[in-house]
This record gives structure tokens, C-alpha cells and sequence, in this order.
């Protein structure tokens, strides 16, 4: 029978809290147990200590609760888990300025955690990553109840970071750690425009990557980057968006830390240069020559906040230990090479620190361990992790896929499957150096059990291959090989694409490929113009010797179109690309409709892909090399586990993907499932069309609304809607019992309220009504109308204040229950105006950034359902429609002679604050139409149009605030126009409301 991890491995919905996960055995493996309540417990390793100069214990598997017993254990991580629980809590309070953030926290939190967005929304997992440091930020910090989570966090950094305070995001491969990136850099960087003089918040950003690829992909964190992620996906709102402009961001990678030589000179110009004194030159940089060269613009300012991705490469080697010295061959290079890099970052890092100060570094990583060589037990979590959403989390919610792997086979001798760790089998075999020192090498020698798995994993990527084709997806999936060093990824490279060699003189065909769909030579031994299969490592990355000449000539137009990516992106001629360039540009876009590596089927590389990779193609990996920790299991893993589809089914969740896996020892998601392909839905980029620049709409963008009521007299009606019952669903529970073991019980109440008077609260509920409702701008508040005022609210208080279920009067002065009961207050003052003549109404813009317009609006879609804009009606080139009443609307608007421009209210930034009840909210309207309603189209009047099936409570309150507050206040600013609003509320009838609509309109009847 079928365990119910590999029956529904998907559990929970990735925008919501996981509240179950499966249950895992000792081992790592799942149990015959169904699904446990709540969420999984954080777990770390903890290692066991060993002598100085023992040997690493070999790890014979890997698996994810437990780490064996020579190399450790894993326990709850006391950290994550309370810092998880704080924010429970403090996530559920319902009154957001309960919440301890500014204005401006608080406005981005409501965003991320909405479903107001055109595409896929923020997952959870990426919103309590930025939570997380929020809330340490902004509301922990400072306060004496959480003082001993900072003070483990400032004893962790002071043990491995001395000179830095480091807070570290553990998020899973594919959960999404750029849009976490791009999240924090719009918290820190708005509020620091907003609060230039707080303490907590900067403007400028370093983000450190550990190589040229990710460099070139974090550019989408730069708010001027055509892909942008804070406007592709919509992380900002579009009245932010300005003063994120403002945010000064430098990406590099570590290797710019390196102090270069200050001069190229032989030794007859030094001598030259040293002139009669004989000085000696300067041989290299100062520290402060690399950071004006490393970190540019950002040294003109103080305390710049640090982003590393991939932060496990970044560490302080642990004192007083030698691990290099103990370990040889290969590990001894591979640890060297660790402590070399991870020095150099660490270093720029503090020099940067020494120079401007650092306001914050947060490290992010799906592997935040340390490397060999660290000094510390290899795969030990960095302690001042604060946020941890593990791989086995992201597997149950869906945003990753399932990783299959060998569980059987007939070989007789041998306990565990071959292929589980087919480097124990094969290692031995292999060239232990690079290419370069190896020579050429015949690929006919690989070890029989290492073509008999790539045979066997290439022939169910076939069967892979033909179900892509029948579900007609238009890229291929793709197979990849990861290799210990560069001589044993050319020969794997060459089995299976097929090779040449220089014989007399000229290139000899020897072998087309053993793997027919990978092969980049045809039936006749010439190279394919497309290759199928692809090698990637150092040497190849620098010389491109991997491409052919042909290759160039048939990309000619995804080379060109590169050029153009190029020149917008720096700014100036892209020149000629180098094939180095070129190679990146393939790899980094492999299974990427129109792009160069769209069509790569296979990749084999060295150890390129442990990160930095974003294919979502992968099905197949095969490792070729030793894994001897978590750390590089799920690095290599990772590269295969990006889903391909972000559809919720009609359960809410992700339907289930798989990668299948041959030769990494993860011990995980065994037993073999039937997968349904389903082709993924075309991306269809809506933007605003340059040449159509004359239809731009351009709007308020509104905070709220003040009324002028008459100077005179102040006086009030009140009706049966102006009654508030005080209820104990509304203020808490009002008798509570209490009972000991032993002993007699009572009760308790808040009885303490019985001593405040009537007059207090009246005294109260006046002096918060002044301060709400009559206060202008930000001058203090008129407490001289008290007076007149305070009969009112003595009256509201005798004749429309019910108190049930034990309430007290006194609750009213609760902060949330006196705005509502000001609130109530305040419309019957004007409803008492209005009777006597309508009252003022103006807008209230917000003071940031008081307008918008469609000139910026740019998203994707994956929605089927557009209508394509006439060119002469509308700036944008899409209508998504989220019905078809829609798409009947933009038919209808178009045909009409009166239409000028319209635009759908989609990644606008168009909001209309209202009130529901005592909660502020906002109201995205469908359409914004600009008419010729008689004055011309140098006057246009500009119609806003909701278009609603079902009419409930909600949108009464929304169609009331446009009437009476909107479009009045927005018309009596006499800044933007002539505006009027609209509702179409049957289907089959648009066509001939909207004729009668404008009918009205040219008569001058404003409201609609």
C-alpha cells in the first residue's frame, strides 16, 4: 500500500501557513503515518566532536532528519522555532496599528499578505522570510522581553563574525530568495526616503554574489531594470515606486574585494616611474581604491545595508584549527579553495564596514552551512539563522519538486543500489585531475557502470521527452550531468554528444554520441548548427571553445536580440559578445522560449550548476563525483527541483512535479508515481505601447477625504444606523470563571470600568472626534470647537450606545472601538450638514506621491483570456480579462465614437481608500474611460467603471464612497480633470447602458 507521503506529498497551500506535514522516521524516510497537525519544527545539526587530526567520518547516506550517528544529530532549533511563534502572534493581531511598524512597514505588509495582484502573489515562505527581519527590526528590538534572542544572535556572530552582525534566511531552492532580496530592499529603502533620519533604515545597498551568473541575474533588483521584480511582481505599489527610485544599489560579486596590482609596468618602466629617488611603487590597490572600484556610489553614504546570496560561501575560518592540513588529494584543493573565498568576501565585507558602517547584512541561502575547511564540522547550521523554510517544507507545500531516487536493483552483491552513490562504485576509475593536465582522454573507457546509467536514466528521459512533445511543450526537458572535475566532465561530455580529434592534420570524426537526442553531430559526423548538448566549467566559461562557429551564424537573431538586452541594460554598445558571454548567456537561458538556450537538452558541467541556476526544464540529474554532506546533495538537487507550473489545481494546491535522480545519496521521495504532463501556460507581457503615448491616463492617486462642514454651527442628526451595541465579540469576554484544583471558584469581570463616569467618556470620544475629523493637515488639532461638539456626543452617548453581555460604557475609550464610535459620530454631523446643504467634500492626495499614470504599467500574464486594445483607444496592448463581461466591456468602449482612451485598473496603482465598518480599505475599480462628453477631447471627462455581477454589502460601501466622497473630492480639487463612476451590472446589456451612460454625461449629468 501506497504511504501517504508518495499518495499526497502536497499538503499545504504555498501563500497560506502549513498547518500539517508528514510524519519522517529516524532515517529520514516517510512513515506509514497519515499527516501530522501543524507546522514541522525547525531542525539543525548538531556534530558530534572529534579529535583535531581525525579523518571525516564518511556519510554513506544522506538523510534529512538525521545525520547518522558518526557525524551528529539534529535537535529543534530552539531560535527559529520561538522567533516563529512571536510572529504568530504578532502576525494574527487583527488592528494593524497594533503592529509597532511605521506607516510606511505596514502599508507593504497588507500588500504582500493580499491577493490584489494581476500574476502569481508573494509565497508564504518568501513573507515570513521578510517578516522575520522586520520584526526583529522594528518591534523586537529595544525591548526587554526579547533580549535573549539578540543576545544569542550578538554572541553566535561574536564567536564566527567578530566584526559583524549577521542575520541569515534559510529558504529552500525555488522558494524564491531574490523576491525575498527585492522585498527587504523596498522596506529598507522606502522608509529610509519616507524617515531619512531613522536610526533603522538606509537607502543604500551592497549585494554580494559568489560568481559572474548570479551577478547578472540579481539585476531585476534594480528598480530602473526593464524586468524588475518590484513592478513585473508587483512587490511595490505604484505610489512607491518613487521613492524607491531613490534607493542607490550596487551589485558585484566577491571577487571584486580582490586588491589588484595599482600598475602593469615591467621592470624597466617601474625603474622609470621610480625616477631619481628610487621610491619603490605602490604595488597595489589600497583598501580604499578597492572599495571606490568594488562598491562605487554607495562610500558617499553612511551605514549601507549588505544582501549576500549564496552566504554559505562567506565565513570567518574558527580559530586556532588547521582543517586543510587534515584532509588530501582533491578535499585538501576543494577546502582551500573554500577558506580562500570565503576570506576574500569576508574581508571586503569588513573593510566596507571600517569605511561607511553597515546598518544591516542579511545572508540568504538555501544551504546556510559551513564549507569544508571552515574549521567548523562541514554542514553545521551558521547559529544566527533567524528564518528557516526547509527543502522538506517547500516539497509539502508544493513549491518544489518531488526528488526521486534509486530504491532497488538486481545487482547481487550489494546492499544499497548502485546508483544511490554510484561514486563508492566508480571513483576510483576516474581522472583525478582537470582536462588540462589530463590529455585526451579515450571516452570509450568510462567505467561500464557509469554508462549503464546514463543509459538508463537517458532512456527514461526519452519517454520524459516524448510526453513533452505530446502535450506540445515547446521546449524540451533537459538532462544534467554534474562531474568532479573538468577531465571527467569532458569525457562524460564527449560519450554522450559524440567527439573529434585532430588526426594528419585535420578533425576526424571518431564517434557521433551514444545518446541520440544529446548527440551535436549528424548522421554524417558533422556538428549539429544547434547543439543539443552543452559543457560548462571554467576553462570553457573563459575561451568558449565549445561553441561552433556555425552555432553563432544560426543564433544569429538570439544573439542580436542579447545585444539589445545589453545595450539597455548598460547603457551603451554592447560591441561584439564574447564567447564567453555567449556561453553564459545559453546556459543561464536553457529551456527559455526565443532565447539561446532554449533548445539545450543535456548539460554536463563541474560544479557550475550547484547554484546560481534557475531552469525550470530539469527532470533528470545524474551525479558523477562524491557527496559526502547535506549541503552538497541539496545544492546539486536543487538544480533540478525549480516547478515548471504555477497553476493551483481546484484543491488550492500545486499539483505534484518530480525530478528523477541517479547518483547523489538522497535518501528521499522513493517510490515511482505517474505524473500527468500539463504544457505551461504562455507568458503574455501587458505594458504601455510607446507610440501610443498620446492615450496615457493620468489619475489621483488619494489618501482620503475631508469635509467642510459650515463655519457657523455645528449640529447633528442621528438615525437608527448611528447605534453601536457594545457586544463581547466586539471588546472580549466580559465574565471569565476561575477555579484551583481544590477550593472554591470565581469570577472576574472588568469592573474597574463601573468607576469611570459618562462625562469621561464623553470627554474622550470629543477630543478624538476633534483630532480624526476636524483637524487640517498637520496643524494642531481646533480643541476650541469642544464645545460645540461635546452636546453632541453627551446625546450620541444617552440615546445610541446599547452595552450588552456585561460591556461597560468605558470600553468606548478602547482606541478602536472610540474611532468607530467617532466615526458614527461624525456622519450624523454630516448628515445635519447636508440637510441644510451639501456639505464640501475634497480629497486628500497622498503626499508622496499624488498621481499616477499608465505610463509604467508592465507585468506578465499567464491568463488565456486578453483582448488585444485598439491602437488608437488605449495605451496599454492587453485588456486581462477576468471574465467576460470584461471583454465585452473593451469591445463596447472601443466601438463607441465617444471613447478617447480607456485602460483596465490592473498594475495601475488606481486604489480608492473606504471604510468598512472601522477598518480602512481599498477599492481597485475595473475601468478607467476618458469620453468626449461635449467639451472636447482637450476637456475629457474621465469615467470610472465598476462592473459587478453579485452586488453585496462590500460594494454598496464601495459604490457610496465613489458618489459621495471620490469623485466629488476629486472634481472639487480642480487639479485632475472632470471625473464621474459608473456601474454595469448586467452581462447582456453593457452595450446599451453604456450608450445610455454617456447620454447622460453629454447632458451634463455628472453622476452617472
Amino acid at each position: 500500500m501506497t504511504k501517504p507521503f508518495y499518495g499526497e506529498p502536497i499538503l499545504n497551500s504555498p501563500y497560506l501557513v502549513p498547518t500539517r506535514h508528514h510524519s519522517l522516521g529516524e532515517d529520514g524516510q516517510p512513515l506509514d503515518h497519515p499527516a501530522i497537525q501543524g507546522r514541522r519544527p525547525s531542525k539543525y545539526l548538531v556534530p558530534v566532536p572529534r579529535g583535531r587530526r581525525a579523518k571525516a567520518s564518511k556519510q554513506e547516506t544522506l538523510d534529512l532528519d538525521s545525520a547518522g550517528n558518526d557525524s551528529g544529530r539534529y535537535t529543534p532549533n530552539a531560535l527559529v522555532n520561538e522567533i516563529r511563534r512571536h510572529l504568530e502572534s504578532w502576525r494574527s493581531l487583527p488592528n494593524p496599528n497594533d503592529w509597532g511598524v511605521t506607516p510606511t512597514t505596514q502599508r507593504l505588509l497588507q500588500h504582500w499578505r493580499s491577493d490584489a495582484f494581476s500574476g502569481a502573489r508573494p509565497f508564504f515562505c518568501q513573507v515570513e522570510a521578510a517578516e522575520t527581519v522586520i520584526w526583529l527590526t522594528e518591534v523586537a528590538r529595544g525591548r526587554p522581553r526579547y533580549a535573549q534572542l539578540f543576545g544569542h544572535l550578538q554572541k553566535a556572530n561574536q564567536d564566527a563574525n567578530p566584526e559583524l552582525f549577521r542575520l541569515a534566511l534559510k529558504l529552500a531552492t525555488g522558494a524564491g530568495k531574490t523576491t525575498v532580496m527585492a522585498m527587504l530592499i523596498a522596506w529598507q529603502a522606502i522608509n529610509a526616503a519616507r524617515q531619512p533620519n531613522s536610526s533603522l533604515f538606509s537607502k543604500g545597498f551592497l549585494l554580494v554574489a559568489p560568481g559572474i551568473t548570479i551577478r547578472d541575474r540579481l539585476r531585476v533588483l534594480l528598480p530602473s531594470d526593464p524586468d524588475s521584480y518590484y513592478r513585473t511582481r508587483e512587490l511595490v505599489p505604484a505610489d512607491m515606486m518613487a521613492d524607491l527610485g531613490k534607493a542607490k544599489i550596487v551589485i558585484t560579486n566577491y571577487h571584486a574585494f580582490q586588491r589588484r596590482k595599482a600598475h602593469e609596468l615591467n621592470p624597466v618602466g617601474e625603474r622609470l616611474m621610480q625616477g631619481r629617488t628610487g621610491a619603490p611603487l605602490e604595488k597595489q590597490e589600497t583598501e580604499g581604491e578597492m572599495l571606490q572600484r568594488a562598491c562605487g556610489e554607495l562610500l558617499t553614504l553612511k551605514n549601507v545595508v549588505v544582501i549576500n546570496d549564496e552566504a554559505h560561501h562567506c565565513y570567518r575560518e574558527r580559530p586556532g584549527t588547521d582543517e586543510e592540513a587534515e584532509v588530501k588529494g582533491e578535499e585538501k584543493e576543494e577546502a582551500k579553495k573554500n577558506n580562500d573565498a570565503a576570506r576574500l568576501w569576508i574581508s571586503g565585507l569588513e573593510a566596507l564596514k571600517r569605511k561607511v558602517g553597515l546598518r544591516a547584512l542579511y545572508d540568504l541561502s538555501a544551504t546556510p552551512f559551513f564549507l569544508r575547511g571552515s574549521g567548523y564540522d562541514e554542514g553545521t547550521l551558521f547559529p544566527w539563522v533567524i528564518s528557516d523554510f526547509s527543502l522538506v517544507d517547500a516539497i509539502e507545500c508544493g513549491i518544489v519538486k518531488l526528488p526521486r531516487v534509486p530504491v532497488a536493483d538486481n545487482s547481487v552483491n550489494n546492499e544499497a543500489p548502485v546508483y544511490r552513490n554510484l561514486w563508492d562504485h566508480i571513483g576510483k576509475q576516474m581522472p583525478k585531475k582537470g582536462a588540462a593536465k589530463s590529455g585526451d582522454l579515450d571516452p570509450l573507457s568510462l567505467p561500464p557502470e557509469l554508462q549503464t546509467a546514463l543509459l538508463s536514466l537517458y532512456s527514461h528521459y526519452k519517454l520524459e521527452f516524448e510526453e513533452w512533445e505530446r502535450a506540445r511543450i515547446s521546449v524540451p526537458p533537459v538532462f544534467i550531468v554534474v562531474c568532479n572535475n573538468t577531465a571527467t566532465s569532458k569525457l562524460v561530455f564527449e560519450w554522450i554528444s559524440g567527439w573529434q580529434r585532430e588526426r594528419e592534420g585535420s578533425l576526424q570524426m571518431i564517434h557521433r554520441g551514444h545518446l541520440e537526442k544529446f548527440r551535436n553531430f549528424d548522421e554524417y559526423g558533422n556538428p549539429l548548427p544547434r547543439m543539443n548538448t552543452l559543457l560548462i566549467d571554467s576553462e570553457q566559461i573563459e575561451s568558449g571553445d565549445a561553441l561552433d562557429p556555425s552555432f553563432r551564424q544560426m543564433a544569429a537573431t538570439e544573439i542580436d536580440l542579447f545585444r539589445l538586452e545589453k545595450q539597455e541594460r548598460e547603457g551603451a554598445a554592447a560591441g561584439n559578445i564574447s564567447d564567453s558571454e555567449l556561453l553564459r548567456e545559453v546556459m543561464n537561458t536553457v529551456g527559455q522560449k526565443g532565447r539561446l538556450g532554449e533548445q539545450i537538452r543535456c548539460v554536463v558541467s563541474v560544479s557550475m550548476l550547484t547554484e546560481g541556476w534557475d531552469a525550470n526544464t530539469v527532470t533528470h540529474i545524474l551525479g558523477v563525483r562524491a557527496f559526502g554532506t547535506q549541503l552538497l546533495c541539496e545544492q546539486v538537487i536543487g538544480r533540478g527541483l525549480r516547478r515548471q507550473s504555477y497553476e493551483l489545481n481546484d484543491k488550492g494546491l500545486f499539483n505534484t512535479e518530480y525530478a528523477d535522480i541517479l547518483g547523489i545519496p538522497f535518501d528521499f521521495a522513493t517510490e515511482p508515481q505517474k505524473v500527468v504532463r500539463t504544457p505551461p501556460k504562455p507568458i503574455t507581457r501587458v505594458q504601455a505601447v510607446k507610440e501610443r503615448e498620446r492615450l496615457a491616463i493620468r489619475f489621483p492617486r488619494v489618501a482620503g477625504y475631508r469635509t467642510e462642514l459650515p463655519p457657523d454651527r455645528i449640529a447633528a442628526t442621528f438615525n437608527a444606523d448611528s447605534t453601536l451595541r457594545v457586544t463581547p465579540e466586539l471588546v472580549g469576554p466580559c465574565v471569565t470563571r476561575l477555579e484551583g484544583l481544590v477550593g472554591e471558584g470565581h469570577d472576574i469581570s472588568p469592573d474597574a470600568l463601573d468607576e469611570m463616569r459618562p462625562n469621561t467618556v464623553g470627554f474622550h470620544l470629543t477630543k478624538r472626534l476633534v483630532e480624526l475629523y476636524f483637524r487640517e493637515g498637520d496643524q494642531d488639532p481646533p480643541y476650541h470647537l469642544y464645545n460645540q461638539i461635546q452636546p453632541i456626543t453627551r446625546r450620541w452617548l444617552r440615546d445610541h450606545v446599547v452595552t450588552t453581555g456585561g460591556t461597560k460604557l468605558g470600553m468606548l475609550t478602547y482606541a478602536e472601538i472610540a474611532e468607530q464610535a467617532a466615526q458614527l459620530i461624525y456622519a450624523g454631523i454630516v448628515r445635519e450638514a447636508s440637510a441644510d446643504g451639501a456639505p464640501i467634500v475634497k480629497a486628500i492626495l497622498d503626499p508622496y506621491n499624488p498621481r499616477g499614470t499608465t505610463n509604467f504599467v508592465v507585468f506578465n500574464t499567464s491568463k488565456a483570456n486578453l483582448w488585444t486594445t485598439a491602437p488608437d483607444k488605449s495605451h496599454i496592448n492587453y485588456v486581462v480579462c477576468d471574465s467576460d463581461w470584461e471583454a465585452e466591456f473593451a469591445r463596447v468602449v472601443e466601438a463607441h465614437p465617444a471613447t478617447l482612451a480607456y485602460v483596465k485598473n490592473q498594475a495601475l496603482g488606481f486604489e480608492v481608500p473606504y471604510l468598512a465598518g472601522s477598518v480602512s480599505r481599498r477599492y481597485l475599480p475595473d475601468f478607467i474611460v476618458q469620453l468626449d462628453d461635449g467639451n472636447g477631447p482637450d476637456d475629457p471627462l474621465n469615467l470610472v467603471v465598476e462592473i459587478k455581477g453579485f452586488r453585496g454589502l462590500d460594494a454598496q460601501l464601495k459604490a457610496q464612497t465613489m458618489e459621495t466622497l471620490w469623485v466629488p473630492g476629486v472634481n472639487n480639487l480642480k487639479t485632475f480633470g472632470r471625473w464621474a463612476f459608473a456601474e454595469f451590472r448586467d452581462a447582456f446589456a453593457i452595450e446599451e447602458e453604456y450608450q445610455k451612460v454617456v447620454a447622460r454625461l453629454a447632458r451634463g449629468l455628472v453622476s452617472a
